[in-house]
C-alpha cells in the first residue's frame, strides 16, 4: 500500500509540473535556510560549553552606583581572586586573567608581533580544560617568566610544533620566557581567545580600584551558585568599603556559558553574540520554513477542484478516509524529501557566503554526518506532515456524491484560511523589510556621527619596545618634519577599542576632598592630544610640556564629569588618586582644563565622565598621527621610515581610528547583513506561492478572462480584476505588521546610547516595496491571461 502511495504521488508531481515545482524550489530554499540559521544558533549556544566543568565556571563581575555615576564592568583588580579564594570555601579555584601580555615575541632572526598574548594565574588549567599537545598543564605556568602558546604560533616560530617545548623566546626587552607547553589551537566558540598563556608577574598586585583584569572561580561540587552569590555580598564592607565609601554595590557570579550571549558588561574580553539575535533569527528560521510550507498548503487547498472527482472515486470504490489521508501526505512527504535533497545542495553551495556574512566557519556536516542525517530526515517528516496533514485532512473530508459531481460546496471558509495564510506570509515579510531598514540607517547613523573628534586621516600604532618609548618626544618631532604629517600624539591607552581603563578618585566638593572615591574613566594623553585629535577645549589650557608640574599634578576633565559633580568652576579643584604607597597614599592633581565632550567608545555606551591625565616616559605606548588625506600611501611609507629608524628589527603595524570605532559594530553589521538575506529568501519564497496562486486562479477562470476580454475588457481590467483580492491583503499585512516591527525594533535600539528615530516614511516605504514586489509577482500571470486570444480562452475545458 505504502509503495503504491509513493507511485500515485511521484506521477501526481510529473502531472503538475509547475506546481510541483514551486513547492519543491519554495521548500527547498525554506529548509537550506533553516539548516544555517539552525547552524548558526547551534555554534552561538555551544560557546565554554567544552569545558569539562563548564556548569561550575563563573566570571566574577561587579557594578556600583552612587549619586553622580555607576559602572558595571567585567573587569576586577588583582586582590579579588586571592582574597575570594581565602575567605570562601565554595570556591575550589580563583584564577586571574590580564590582557596585557601582547607584544613582540623573538626567536633567533624570527619576529611575531602577538597582540593576544594573556598573563594568568598558575592554576588555569586546573579551571579550564584547553587541551595539550605538549607539555604538563599541571605545571605548565607554575614558574615565572614562563609561556603557553597556541599549536598555530608555534608553527609560525618553530614549524613544527613538537620543536617549541622547552625553547626560550624573548618578549619585552629581551625578558626570556620558556615556553611550557603547546595546547590546540582553541575551538571558535570560546569567548577566551588567545594565542599565548604568560605566568602572572608575581609583582602583580595593584590596589582594589584598578580594574585592569578579570576574575573567574570554580565553585566545589553542589554549590548552589544563587545561595553563595548573595553570601558573597559581604565581600564589600569587609574589603572596599573603607576605600570606595558607601555606595551601592553589588558582587555578580556570571556563569561561563552565559557570557558571549548574554553578558554586556563594560570592558568585556571579547566581543560578545547577543542572546536576543539568537532568539530572532532562530524565530526567523522558523518562520521562512513555515512560509514555504504555508506555499504548499495554499496551492494543494487551492487546486482541490481539480481532485474533487478522484476522491470521489476513491471513495466510491471503497477508500477509508485514512487511506486518502495516508495517499495525500505522502505526496508531501516524497515531495520534501526531494526538497531536502536540494536542500543539502542549496546550504552546501550557499554555506561559504553566510560563512562571510556571519563570521563563523560552519560546514555542513559539523555535528557528524549521522546526526546532521538524522536531524534532516526528522525535518523531512516534520516538514512533509507541517505541510501536508491540513491538505490531506481537507481534500479527504469530500462527501462521495458530491465528489463525484464535482462540487465542493461551500469554500468560503478554504478561502478565508488561505488569505490568512498569505497575509501572514506578508505580515512577516513586511515586519523583516522595516528591520533591515531600521538596522541598516542605525549603522549609517554610527559611521557618520559626530564623536566629538575629526576620526578622519587618523593613524594609530602601537610601540613595544621600553627603550623606543623613551625616546617618543624625538620620535614625534621625526614624525612632523615631513609636510605629509599635521599631528603627532602619544597616548597610554587608546580610544575606540572599549578598554581605555578607569580609576578611582576623589574629588574635591564643597572645598573639600571628598573621602569616598568614585570610579572614573582614565586616559594617559600627553600635551598634542587635543590638537592631533581636534578635541576643543571649553575652559582652561591643555598640558604644557614646559611645566614640570603639568607631567604629575595637572588632569583635564571632561564636561560630562563637571556635569555630574556639580562644579560651577572646575579651574583649579582638586582630584586625587589612591596609590598603593603607605608613605603617599594618594597622588594629587589640579584641574587646569576642561574638554568638550568625546567618545571614547562605540555608541553603544554614554559618554562617560573622563579624567585625562599627562602621559609621560614609559606609559606612553601608543601614538596617533593626523595624515594628509591626499597623500596616504606616500604619508604610510614616511611613518614606516621613521618607525624603523627608530625600532628597525620590528614591523610596522598600524590601524586607522576610523576603522577601530567600526569594529565595534562589526556584530550588529553582520546581523544585519543576515536578516537582509533572510529578508530576501522570505520574500522569494513568498512570491512563489503569490505566483502559483495568481496562475492558478487565472487557469481556473479563463473562460471569464476570455468572456470579459469579447465584451471590451481591457487588459488593466483584467490585470486589476486578478490583482485587486491579493493586493489587499498586502495592505492588511502592513498594518498588521507595521506595530510589530516598531515594537521589535524599538528594543533593538535601546542597545544603542545613541540612536535613531524611526519615522513613518520607514514603515511606509516596507509596505511599499512589499506591494510592488508582490504586484510585480501577480503581474506577470495576470498580464500574461489577459493578452491571451480569447476564442482559444472561449474553446477551453
Amino acid at each position: 500500500m505504502l509503495k503504491n502511495h509513493f507511485k500515485i504521488a511521484f506521477r501526481n508531481l510529473l502531472k503538475n509540473k509547475v506546481f510541483s515545482v514551486i513547492n519543491l524550489l519554495g521548500l527547498a530554499v525554506g529548509l537550506a535556510a533553516f539548516w544555517m540559521i539552525g547552524l548558526y544558533v547551534a555554534d552561538e549556544l555551544s560557546y565554554d560549553r567544552f569545558h569539562e566543568n563548564s556548569d561550575r565556571i563563573y566570571r566574577v563581575t561587579h557594578e556600583a552606583s552612587w549619586e553622580t555615576g555607576q559602572f558595571k564592568t567585567a573587569l576586577t583588580s588583582a586582590p579579588y581572586a586571592p582574597t575570594l579564594k581565602k575567605d570562601y570555601p565554595e570556591i575550589e579555584q580563583a584564577v586571574r586573567f590580564a590582557p596585557e601580555g601582547g607584544g613582540l615575541i623573538q626567536r633567533g632572526k624570527t619576529q611575531l608581533r602577538v597582540n593576544d598574548m594573556i598573563f594568568t594565574d598558575g592554576n588555569v588549567f586546573q579551571v579550564f580544560q584547553f587541551p595539550f599537545l605538549y607539555g604538563d598543564p599541571k605545571t605548565a605556568l607554575n614558574k615565572p617568566n614562563s609561556l603557553v602558546i597556541t599549536e598555530q604560533l608555534a608553527t609560525k616560530l618553530f614549524g613544527d610544533p613538537a620543536k617549541a617545548l622547552n625553547q626560550t623566546v624573548y618578549l619585552d626587552n629581551n625578558l626570556g620566557n620558556v615556553i611550557t607547553g603547546v595546547l590546540q589551537d582553541l575551538p571558535t566558540n570560546s569567548h577566551l581567545q588567545f594565542s599565548a598563556l604568560r605566568s602572572m608577574p608575581a609583582n602583580f598586585t595593584d590596589g582594589w580600584q584598578n580594574f585592569n583584569l578579570y576574575t573567574y572561580v570554580l565553585l566545589r561540587p553542589n554549590t548552589d551558585a544563587v545561595a553563595f552569590e548573595k553570601k558573597i555580598q559581604r565581600f564589600f564592607p569587609d574589603h572596599l568599603l573603607q576605600e570606595m565609601g558607601k555606595v551601592n554595590y553589588q558582587l555578580n557570579l556570571q556563569p561561563l556559558v552565559d557570557i558571549h550571549l548574554h553578558s554586556h558588561l563594560s570592558f568585556e574580553m571579547s566581543a560578545n553574540g547577543d542572546g536576543t539575535y539568537v532568539l530572532v533569527f532562530s524565530i526567523v528560521a522558523v518562520l521562512v520554513l513555515l512560509i514555504a510550507a504555508i506555499n504548499y498548503m495554499n496551492l494543494s487547498t487551492a487546486r482541490s477542484s481539480l481532485r474533487v472527482r478522484e476522491v470521489g472515486v476513491r471513495k466510491a470504490i471503497g477508500s477509508e478516509r485514512n487511506q486518502l489521508v495516508s495517499l495525500f501526505l505522502a505526496e508531501s512527504l516524497l515531495l520534501s524529501l526531494f526538497a531536502a535533497i536540494l536542500g543539502i545542495l542549496l546550504t552546501e553551495l550557499l554555506l561559504p557566503f553566510f560563512n562571510t556574512f556571519s563570521g563563523k566557519e560552519l560546514s555542513l556536516w559539523q555535528f557528524g554526518v549521522l546526526p546532521s542525517l538524522g536531524f534532516l530526515v526528522f525535518f523531512c517528516l516534520l516538514t512533509g506532515l507541517l505541510s501536508g496533514t491540513y491538505p490531506a485532512l481537507f481534500l479527504s473530508g469530500f462527501r462521495t456524491i458530491p465528489a463525484l459531481k464535482g462540487q465542493l460546496g461551500s469554500s468560503a471558509t478554504n478561502k478565508r484560511f488561505r488569505q490568512s495564510l498569505v497575509t501572514f506570509q506578508f505580515v512577516i515579510t513586511i515586519s523583516m523589510l522595516v528591520g533591515s531598514a531600521v538596522i541598516y540607517q542605525q549603522m549609517h547613523y554610527t559611521a557618520t556621527k559626530d564623536l566629538g573628534f575629526n576620526r578622519e586621516q587618523i593613524l594609530s600604532f602601537h610601540i613595544d619596545k621600553m627603550e623606543v618609548r623613551k625616546h617618543i618626544s624625538a620620535f614625534k618631532e621625526q614624525l612632523l618634519k615631513s609636510p605629509l604629517i599635521t599631528g603627532a600624539a602619544a597616548v597610554g591607552n587608546p580610544i575606540g577599542n572599549n578598554n581605555i581603563g578607569s580609576r578611582g578618585y576623589h574629588f574635591e566638593t564643597n572645598g573639600k576632598v571628598s573621602d569616598a572615591s568614585m570610579m572614573m574613566q582614565r586616559l594617559d594623553a600627553d600635551e598634542d592630544f587635543l590638537t592631533t585629535m581636534e578635541i576643543p577645549l571649553v575652559a582652561g589650557r591643555n598640558f604644557d610640556k614646559n611645566r614640570e608640574t603639568d607631567v604629575t599634578q595637572a588632569v583635564l576633565v571632561n564636561e560630562t564629569l563637571v556635569k555630574k559633580l556639580g562644579w560651577k568652576d572646575p579651574i583649579g579643584k582638586i582630584v586625587e588618586a589612591n596609590t598603593e604607597d603607605s608613605e603617599s597614599p594618594r597622588l594629587h592633581f589640579q584641574v587646569i582644563g576642561v574638554v568638550k565632550d568625546f567618545h571614547t567608545y562605540s555608541l553603544q555606551h554614554t559618554i562617560e565622565p573622563l579624567v585625562i591625565q599627562r602621559a609621560f616616559g614609559t606609559q606612553q605606548d601608543n601614538l596617533y598621527v593626523r595624515i594628509r588625506p591626499e597623500h596616504t600611501e606616500a604619508a604610510l611609507a614616511y611613518i614606516q621610515k621613521v618607525y624603523q629608524q627608530f625600532d628597525p628589527a620590528s614591523d610596522f603595524e598600524y590601524s586607522f581610528l576610523d576603522q577601530n570605532f567600526a569594529h565595534q559594530y562589526e556584530s550588529e553589521q553582520k546581523q544585519g547583513q543576515l536578516l537582509l538575506t533572510f529578508t530576501i529568501l522570505t520574500i522569494f519564497i513568498a512570491c512563489l506561492g503569490l505566483f502559483g496562486l495568481v496562475t492558478f486562479t487565472a487557469e481556473q477562470r479563463t473562460k471569464e478572462i476570455g468572456i470579459r476580454k469579447v465584451l471590451g475588457a481591457s487588459v488593466p481590467n483584467i490585470v486589476g480584476m486578478l490583482s485587486k483580492d491579493f493586493m489587499l491583503l498586502v495592505g492588511i499585512a502592513a498594518l498588521v505588521a507595521f506595530p510589530l516591527a516598531w515594537y521589535a525594533m524599538h528594543r533593538w535600539l535601546e542597545d544603542f546610547a545613541y540612536r535613531i528615530e524611526m519615522h513613518w516614511w520607514v514603515f511606509a516605504g516596507a509596505g511599499l516595496v512589499a506591494l510592488l514586489i508582490a504586484l510585480l509577482t501577480i503581474s506577470t500571470q495576470a498580464i500574461r491571461a489577459a493578452t491571451a486570444n480569447p476564442v482559444r480562452s472561449l474553446k477551453s475545458e
